[in-house]
């Protein structure tokens, strides 16, 4: 079986998360109810004991802003306890005036890598996150994105397609800069229309050379491990970005609310397996390696 690096996974303690101890809501991923109790490195190997998983990425998890060091503290010392995780994604908020003191802070980290603000907005209530549909176009953001160059973090970018003109806009403006689309750009359903405009979405961005597209989350609005869906999402994003952009991430444990990862596992590599060899490598291990550098 093709090892594999998970560019998209989370851990975390339930009292540091103030969405996970408050009362639950409707949420992207819908009802989660089971995943509302403390997520360890050790539940997470074992859940992926079976799928080939050699190296992993941890993405930040939404603690309260002003703890955004505390987050990338406990997970360095996780890795340096376990040595998993193998990269660290963390969180700067964008929106501060100056965002340079953070970024200071969480350079001292050697696994980090990059940072991730959740900026994807849309119609439907219970899919926004961010505070406006243009925030991701936003002067200050614009500024505070600016500065990641000078510390050699990339940035995932979270967009729903309706927000994808504005994301071309700020990766042409950042060259030196790696964005990496989450999600694969969040496809919501296989309407003509929807498929349409996020398959529009997808091109521009992909006409930036500086961007990936991670293969995660696919089950996010589905609720269930799709194979037919991730192979019609794994086949349109190799069309569009080529297999020396993409790269394969579990986001579990919130997929394990639908699923379990060896099944979600095999799903994506089904998906790929009408690929080459060396786009299969570039999907599950090459991309990630370059992108993330991964120890």
């Amino acid at each position: 079986m093709q090892k594999a690096i998970d560019t998209h996974f989370h851990i975390w303690r339930q009292n540091d998360l103030p969405w996970l101890v408050g009362p639950m809501v409707p949420r992207i991923f819908g009802p989660y109810e089971p995943i509302r109790r403390d997520y360890t490195i050790g539940e997470f190997l074992d859940d992926q004991k079976d799928s080939s998983i050699e190296k992993a990425v941890y993405v930040q998890t939404n603690w309260a802003r002003e703890r955004f060091e505390d987050e990338a503290a406990w997970v360095q010392a996780t890795a340096e306890e376990t040595g998993w995780p193998h990269a660290i994604v963390g969180y700067a908020d964008m929106t501060v005036e100056d965002v340079r003191p953070q970024l200071d802070r969480l350079k001292r980290y050697p696994l980090m890598r990059g940072v991730r603000m959740q900026l994807h907005w849309h119609e439907t209530p219970e899919y926004r996150f961010a505070a406006s549909p243009r925030q991701v176009v936003d002067p200050t953001v614009r500024a505070n994105i600016a500065h990641l160059k000078d510390y050699g973090f990339s940035f995932d970018l979270q967009l729903f397609p309706g927000q994808m003109r504005d994301g071309a806009t700020m990766i042409a403006e950042n060259p030196e800069t790696q964005f990496i689309l989450t999600h694969t750009g969040m496809l919501t359903d296989m309407s003509p229309d929807t498929v349409a405009e996020w398959e529009a979405g997808l091109r521009m961005l992909a006409a930036q050379p500086n961007v990936s597209a991670k293969l995660s989350g696919l089950g996010t609005f589905v609720h269930r491990n799709d194979p037919e869906l991730i192979s019609f999402i794994v086949a349109t994003a190799a069309n569009i970005f080529g297999s020396r952009r993409l790269m394969f991430g579990s986001n579990f444990p919130i997929e394990k609310l639908w699923t379990d990862h060896l099944s979600m596992m095999n799903a994506h590599r089904a998906a790929a397996a009408p690929l080459s060899t060396e786009d299969q490598a570039n999907i599950f291990w090459n991309t990630a390696e370059r992108i993330y550098r991964p120890v």
